[in-house]
This record gives structure tokens, C-alpha cells and sequence, in this order.
């Protein structure tokens, strides 16, 4: 396996190298009860698991599974976290060391679980997962969003903050203050990120030792009457992919179908990374419309796919 962070990386591309298998050859699938799982990441060595506990003080842990059985091998101490909302777990390339985001808490741990350093966020808010850079510095967002029995009106919803992080001690480095709330995660090429605000995409660059917001680019994709905020974006063929329509997921009940609240369809948005030009294309024709995950990009082949969560409706499109 080499999924070494969330999404597969800070462009969200989504893939690892190779394949199930050749075609017609039969797939054995094996489960395990594992309740409030986030991610698992992996590379030639270990396989880990990020789960956490529940409540405004939860606790968060890392499992190392072997990724055949998904047999628990190992187990981190829990780790401070705080209120709940799905957080992020990477393997450092140089060192295979373990970051973990959850809560307003990061972590880092060796590969064989023991903990190294810990860092308190500056918000008392969830911080939904992280991007590392080339430097190996990490960068890091509070949510922005309404949580399970914790809704956030629009009109109550703060601008996000950056947060950068220097891998080994988690000593903050440096914050930026975005110009709008943002509820998606980051992604990031090379050492420029990009934040999906909740009407308009953010592009803030790292010089190594501070952050600078780009005032010259900040596309909006949001133009249409019922649509709501979008979600995390891939970077990909010179283009930031995304899905709008995120509000309602925080209704989560073990199913999204029939959660949406947005007035209109979900939409696969294209936005140029270099003209700032949006496009739109319906994924599903009911209103509803419910965003879980990013799109899947796949360049060569120039097929981009998305998923209407709240109707159950896939869409694939061809790239022109």
C-alpha cells in the first residue's frame, strides 16, 4: 500500500499505484467492526488506522492493522483531541513518522505508536485533517461548519484560519486568517494551497517561513440561487475539482440519501487554476443535492466522476 495521507495526498488525486488485479480475477473482501473509523493510511512497512472517541473532549487514537486481516497489531495511546468532527492521519515520506489532526489537537507519533510531540490548535473548533508541503511542514484549517447537534447559522460562521506546523517539534510557525468561513479540507501543489471558502476558492502561498494570501485570485463558484458551500477540491490537469451543495451532512444518520437542503442540483465545478474561470455541470436533476466526498479526476483517460449523496446519483462526465 502507498496511501501515505488522506485522499492519497495534498492534490487529492485519490489513487495508488497499481491495480486489483487482472480482469475477471475473483476479489476476496474481509470486515471488521471498527465503529468511528476516519481513514487508513499505509506504506511498504505499516498500515495504520485513525479512529476517536465521541463528545466535545473526545480522544482520538491511531491502530496499526495488518492490512490483510485488518487484525489490530498495535495501538497509540489516546490522544487529546477535542470536539468531534472526521480529522486526518498521514506518514511523514523521510521518516515514516505519523501525524495526526483531530480536534483542535496534532500529534506526532513514531511508526511504532509512541508519542513524540503534541501541539494544541489555536481555536477552540475541530480541525479538519492537514496538508503536508515539500519542506515537510504541515498546514492545517479549523472547520467552519455546522457538526451534529451543533449548528453554525451562515451568518455565524468565522473566517478560517491557516495553520502551519513544523513536522518534528509541531511548533507553530505561522497563521493567516482566510476571507471566508470554510468548511472543505485543504489541498495543496507544491508549496501553494488552496482553500475551498464558502463561496469562492482561496490560493495562499508558502515562501518556507510565512504565508501569503493571492488577493488577485479568488473565483467564485457559488452564482446560483439554492446552491451551498462546497467541499474539498482535487488538483488536477492545471484545474481545481469540486462538488457543491455541502450543507446538511452534519445530519448524518448512518445515511446521507434524503439529508440535502440545497435548493438546487449538485454541481461538479471546474475552476481553471491559472484564468480563474468556473464551470458547472449537474451531477443529479433532484434538488437535495449532498456532497460527501471530492469528485474522482482521471486525467488520462479524461473522465471526471461525481456522486450526489442525497439522491444516489453518479454522474460521469468526459473532459473536454
Amino acid at each position: 500500500m502507498s496511501w501515505h495521507h488522506e485522499d492519497g495526498g495534498p492534490q487529492r488525486l485519490q489513487t495508488t499505484p497499481g491495480t486489483l488485479g487482472a480482469r475477471g480475477r475473483r476479489l476476496l473482501v474481509t470486515t471488521r467492526a471498527a465503529p468511528v473509523t476516519t481513514m487508513v493510511v499505509g506504506n511498504v512497512e505499516h498500515t495504520y488506522l485513525l479512529r476517536h472517541g465521541a463528545g466535545e473532549r473526545a480522544v482520538s487514537f491511531v491502530e496499526r492493522i495488518d492490512p490483510v486481516t485488518l487484525e489490530m497489531l498495535g495501538r497509540s495511546p489516546d490522544l487529546p483531541g477535542g470536539a468531534v468532527w472526521p480529522g486526518g492521519l498521514g506518514i511523514a515520506d523521510d521518516d515514516g513518522a505519523i501525524h495526526v489532526v483531530f480536534g483542535n489537537h496534532c500529534h506526532r507519533l513514531g511508526p511504532d505508536l509512541r508519542v513524540q510531540a503534541s501541539q494544541q490548535l489555536p481555536r477552540d473548533r475541530p480541525y479538519n485533517g492537514f496538508v503536508p508541503l515539500p519542506d515537510g511542514h504541515l498546514v492545517t484549517k479549523d472547520f467552519g461548519g455546522s457538526r451534529p447537534g451543533h449548528p453554525v447559522p451562515a451568518a455565524d460562521r468565522e473566517p478560517a484560519e491557516l495553520v502551519v506546523l513544523e513536522p518534528l517539534g509541531l511548533r507553530i510557525v505561522d497563521r493567516l486568517v482566510l476571507p471566508e468561513p470554510s468548511i472543505a479540507r485543504l489541498s495543496a501543489v507544491d508549496t501553494t494551497v488552496y482553500a475551498v471558502g464558502d463561496t469562492s476558492l482561496l490560493r495562499v502561498r508558502w515562501d518556507g517561513g510565512r504565508l501569503e494570501l493571492d488577493s488577485k485570485f479568488a473565483p467564485r463558484y457559488r452564482t446560483l440561487e439554492g446552491q451551498t458551500y462546497g467541499w474539498d477540491c482535487v488538483l488536477a490537469d492545471g484545474t481545481a475539482w469540486l462538488l457543491d451543495d455541502g450543507e446538511g451532512t452534519e445530519t448524518y444518520s448512518g445515511t446521507l440519501r434524503g439529508h440535502g437542503v440545497s435548493r438546487c442540483p449538485l454541481h461538479l465545478v471546474r475552476i481553471d487554476l491559472g484564468s480563474g474561470d468556473v464551470e458547472l455541470a449537474t451531477v443529479g436533476k433532484g434538488l437535495g443535492g449532498l456532497v460527501a466526498n471530492p469528485p474522482i479526476v482521471d486525467v488520462e483517460r479524461r473522465i471526471a466522476v461525481g456522486y450526489d449523496s442525497g439522491n444516489g446519483v453518479m454522474t460521469a462526465f468526459d473532459i473536454d
